[in-house]
């Protein structure tokens, strides 16, 4: 049997031909980048221009023209004489993402404490308990609702702009966070940080419930500065790729 580690590979639906097709490229792109586990592989995530048009089922000129806004947003950058590649962050970079992210979200865990109503936070309840199931046995889907655990805190704030800010995070932190998931007993140990994030968010607590968000997510920075190293070997194997292409 072949043990060789499959390198990641990006997969998108065909667009339906309509205006706009920069648009849906963009879109497009951007949800598969967003679904991949870009940190799972030391290797640099490329984008094949032609195959992305193929599985698109659109010509290059949108598909272009999209990789183009993704550039600008950061989500990919362009290489010279060897393609567009998907962008990773370095460990400062990573720290300071989630720095940034737990700000955020332990504003809008204030801001849920007046706004939330009750069946959003039994909506969250549910999300937290992970159906009751050990997350250890499921860290892939784990890793998911992990996601959608914080991102629902961020909505129920009722701030639209707070969620349009955390989006160009999105992608490092779900892909770091399905890294680390795996690492340790972080797993189990989130259940329990998200169930007390939620008695604080049901008890209109907002001091309690900003804390414990913020305590939960710079957890996550903490572990990055221990053990994150690996993302600053990604980088120095990268830029040693592009100075010698």
């Amino acid at each position: 049997m072949d043990d060789t580690p499959q390198l990641p590979q990006i997969k998108v639906e065909p667009l339906e031909a309509s205006v706009g097709l920069r648009r849906l490229a963009t879109d497009a792109i951007k949800h598969a980048i967003t679904n991949m586990d870009i940190y799972d592989h030391p290797e640099e995530v490329r984008l094949d221009e032609r195959q992305l048009s193929r599985d698109l089922g659109v010509s290059r000129t949108p598909i272009r023209e999209a990789l183009s806004l993704l550039e600008q947003e950061g989500f990919v950058r362009s290489v010279p004489r060897r393609g567009i590649y998907v962008v990773r962050k370095n460990k400062r970079e990573m720290i300071e993402m989630i720095t940034v992210w737990s700000a955020i979200e332990a504003m809008a865990a204030r801001l849920a404490c007046e706004r939330a109503t009750p069946e959003e936070l039994s909506e969250l309840r549910a999300i937290a308990e992970f159906r009751k199931q050990n997350p250890a046995t499921h860290i892939s889907e784990y890793s998911q609702t992990n996601m959608i655990f914080h991102k629902t805190i961020i909505r129920m704030s009722g701030c639209v702009l707070m969620s349009e800010l955390v989006e160009n995070l999105f992608i490092h932190m779900r892909a770091i966070r399905s890294v680390t998931m795996r690492q340790g007993d972080r797993a189990q140990r989130s259940i329990v940080d998200h169930m007390n994030i939620v008695a604080a968010l049901e008890a209109r607590d907002a001091d309690l419930a900003a804390r414990r968000v913020r305590e939960h997510t710079l957890g996550l920075a903490a572990h990055i500065e221990k053990y994150g190293d690996f993302l600053d070997q990604f980088q120095s194997t990268e830029t040693r790729k592009r100075r010698y292409a």
